[in-house]
């Protein structure tokens, strides 16, 4: 990850699409999860994903993240095909992921549990570092350097000594978040990431949010109920119901469809 204090601003959707969807669908047997959705991501980009619940935007994150493979459709990422990489793979091109549960080891330190995150940018084996050759000893100084550096990005580094399990859930979910960003990623995945989280504590989530974007160049997809969050954050929203896309464009447009309005206020579409 380049050094946190040396990043220039970012520019907003520059370029070709990061992310590129299309006509990817999930079917469960009989059950229709994702139909034929279709969107790009811009490089750049801070993307929300909305939809009433069981709309398959968790299923949408699945297939991103490899978790679940498309029963068809195609996803590319930097203009490489994302559904020929093993699911292991999909940290070390550039593509990281927060979950709506936590997934932290409670027992550990914020530190600790953070430098985890790195782990898919490291190529030392087992007997370099066995033997604490140099190259093993330079790795884990990069380590070292790049967890120290998100903590102070994250403002966790007061804590960093600090066992999660001792922690507030919004802090929890701050370290969570560090973990995510600390292996450099292009792309962030972000799972219901307001959950739980007070009034207060969801402002200056969207205040991190930006921050991410802005100031370590990361593109966010977002997927979140809080609309109000979606709507204040993003430069694109896509808006799924019933595994179908039903609005992709500006916060503005996409609020005033009538399916939109439809599939979250049950009105009748004119």
């Amino acid at each position: 990850m380049t050094r946190i204090s040396d990043q220039p601003q970012a520019g907003h959707g520059v370029g070709d699409p990061l992310l590129q969807v299309s006509r990817v669908s999930v079917r469960f047997g009989g059950i229709v999860a994702l139909d034929e959705i279709s969107f790009d991501v811009r490089q750049g980009d801070i993307c929300g994903i909305i939809g009433p619940n069981g709309a398959g935007k968790t299923t949408l994150f699945n297939c991103l993240s490899r978790l679940y493979t498309p029963s068809t459709g195609t996803i590319v990422f930097r203009g490489q095909p994302l559904l020929s990489l093993a699911q292991h793979r999909i940290a070390g091109v550039g593509i990281a992921r927060t979950f709506q549960n936590l997934a932290l080891f409670p027992l550990m330190t914020v530190r600790e549990n953070v430098k985890v995150g790195c782990h898919c940018r490291t190529s030392s084996g087992y007997l370099a570092n066995a033997l604490r050759l140099r190259s093993a000893r330079d790795e884990e100084a990069s380590v070292d350097r790049k967890t120290a550096e998100t903590l102070q990005f994250m403002n966790l580094h007061p804590l960093a000594e600090t066992r999660v399990n001792e922690l507030p859930f919004g802090t929890r979910k701050r370290v969570e978040l560090a973990r995510a960003l600390v292996s450099g990623p292009a792309l962030i995945l972000l799972d219901e990431p307001a959950a739980g989280l007070n009034h207060e504590e969801v402002d200056q989530l969207r205040i991190l949010i930006q921050d991410i974007r802005d100031r370590l160049r990361v593109t966010v997809l977002l997927v979140e109920h809080h609309l109000n969050l979606v709507m204040r954050v993003s430069d694109q929203v896509v808006a799924i119901n019933f595994g179908r896309k039903i609005g992709d464009g500006t916060p503005q447009a996409v609020r005033a469809m009538p399916e939109v309005v439809s599939a979250y206020l049950g009105a009748e579409v004119a």
